[in-house]
C-alpha cells in the first residue's frame, strides 16, 4: 500500500509540474506587447493659386512621426506588427495612406532581428503586415522603431472637407 501511495504522489507531483510548465509556456507565448508613441500628423496642403492646376498629390510626414516599442517572448518567439486605419469620423476613399519603417529602433538583444516594412505599405481598413520581429534565445525588445507616413491621392477631384483617420498598430503571432 505504501508503494501505491508513493507512486500516486510522484505521478500527481509530475502532473502538476507538467501543467504548470504548459501554463507558463502558453503565457510566455501570448505576451507580445506594442506601445505606440509620437505625434499627430496634420498635413498642410498648399492652396491652388492658378486655374487648371492640381495639388502635388503626395505628402510625407517626418521620418519618425510614430515611434513603436515592441517585444516578443523568449525561446524562438516571433511577432508581426500590422497596421490598418479607421475613419475618424470621415475619410475619403480616394485618399491613400501608406506607412514604412525608417529604422530598427534600439535593442540590447544580440540574437534578435527585425525585418520588412522599409518600403511604403498601403494602409487599408483591414490589417496589413508592416514588419516582423524574431527572438532566438531571449526576449526581443525594440524601442523607438521609427515609422513614417505618406498621404497620396490628394486632388481637386476630392471634395473639400476635413478628413481624419486613426492608424491602428497591432502585434500578433506569425
Amino acid at each position: 500500500m505504501e508503494d501505491y501511495n508513493e507512486s500516486f504522489k510522484n505521478n500527481f507531483f509530475f502532473s502538476i509540474i507538467v501543467l504548470m510548465l504548459s501554463i507558463s509556456l502558453s503565457q510566455a507565448k501570448a505576451q507580445r506587447t506594442l506601445t505606440v508613441g509620437g505625434n499627430n500628423w496634420t498635413v498642410t496642403i498648399p492652396s491652388i493659386t492658378e486655374a487648371g492646376t492640381n495639388y502635388a498629390g503626395t505628402y510625407e510626414s517626418a521620418a519618425n512621426q510614430i515611434l513603436l516599442t515592441a517585444s516578443v517572448p523568449l525561446l524562438l518567439g516571433s511577432g508581426k506588427v500590422s497596421v490598418h486605419y479607421e475613419a475618424n469620423p470621415t475619410w475619403n476613399s480616394s485618399l491613400i495612406l501608406n506607412a514604412r519603417r525608417t529604422g530598427d529602433g534600439t535593442t540590447v538583444c544580440v540574437l534578435c532581428s527585425i525585418s520588412g516594412g522599409t518600403t511604403y505599405q498601403p494602409i487599408g481598413l483591414t490589417d496589413v503586415e508592416l514588419f516582423r520581429i524574431v527572438a532566438i534565445a531571449t526576449l526581443a525588445s525594440y524601442s523607438n522603431i521609427p515609422i513614417q507616413l505618406q498621404l497620396s491621392g490628394v486632388s481637386v477631384t476630392v471634395p473639400a472637407a476635413t478628413y481624419n483617420s486613426r492608424i491602428v498598430f497591432t502585434i500578433s503571432e506569425i
